[in-house]
């Protein structure tokens, strides 16, 4: 398989915007679709402003910022990611709609093409199933804000090959990123640790051993964490830890695993976090206040 010229990246929110930008700045030609024509034109008006405030700050070279911004174009169907050589779906954590996605591009793409997904939680194996290339299908999950994180999980399907998995390895070094790879358990490394430690944070706000600020003040001054459990949930979507959530306590069946109440009623509330201003902090006014 040769060298990567075209990618494709099928989902225009935080993670998709953020994958579209950094293969943009390591040369490759990205093709940005979202089944909402808005969000896609609103995604590359922002990542460009991203990749000027970078070369403002001196963060990439004098011209990159065009250069980059030059090599990202809308694709308004699933048709027109037809000549990338990998396509990427980071659409939103939802086995249904991922499973629809791929059944989607069946006989759109052409046959070396690569598939990968950038599920933080679900079977790669059973992604890859619902594809007409399972072989050719690997897990690659880029961890958020992805211009800044070093981190992506590299997780092999049982039916994937050898030359998949190589040129996943190739991709990331190319992107100037950190390879961790992962058995196909569920959610992997990074979320198997993180998202039990939130969801445990939120039974003790639950329980009443600590307020949102006390908690997150014992995580940040206690254990040097950069952010408390309730401010990093709320960056990453209280939807998706939930969802994350779901998957561990469902597919492992351990008690330890289980959501904790509070964080359900939240997401039924629609208090997801930053995304929609109100999560454990508002954010509508000058600086977040805890919601509880």
């Amino acid at each position: 398989m040769a060298e990567l010229k075209r990618v494709g990246v099928i989902g225009a929110g935080q993670m998709g915007s953020g994958i579209a930008h950094v293969c943009a700045l390591a040369g490759c030609d990205v093709r940005l679709h979202d089944v909402e024509p808005p969000r896609t034109a609103a995604a590359i008006a922002e990542i460009a402003e991203n990749l000027e405030r970078q070369e403002t700050k001196g963060k990439i070279a004098v011209g990159a910022a065009d250069e980059a911004k030059a090599r990202i174009k809308a694709a308004k169907t699933l048709g027109d990611l037809a000549d990338c050589d990998l396509v990427l779906e980071a659409a939103t954590e939802d086995e249904t709609v991922k499973r629809a996605i791929f059944a989607g591009l069946k006989g759109v793409l052409k046959p070396e093409a690569m598939l990968a997904s950038n599920t933080s939680s679900l079977s790669i194996t059973r992604l890859a199933a619902a594809t007409d290339r399972p072989e050719r299908f690997i897990g690659l999950h880029f961890m958020n804000p992805v211009p800044i994180m070093k981190l992506v999980e590299l997780i092999r399907g049982i039916q994937t090959s050898d030359e998949t998995f190589d040129m996943a390895v190739r991709l990331v070094e190319r992107l100037d990123k950190q390879a961790a790879v992962s058995e196909d358990f569920p959610a992997f490394i990074v979320n198997r640790v993180l998202m039990p430690m939130i969801n445990e944070a939120v039974y003790a706000l639950y329980e009443g051993v600590g307020t949102v600020e006390s908690i997150d003040a014992a995580m940040k001054l206690g254990a040097n964490h950069p952010m408390g459990p309730f401010e990093l949930a709320d960056f990453i979507g209280l939807d998706t830890c939930l969802s994350i959530m779901r998957v561990l306590h469902e597919e492992l069946a351990d008690t330890k695993y289980r959501p904790c109440p509070l964080l359900a009623k939240y997401v039924e509330a629609g208090w997801l976090g930053r995304k929609s201003e109100r999560g454990f902090y508002d954010y509508r006014g000058e600086k977040p206040v805890p919601t509880r």
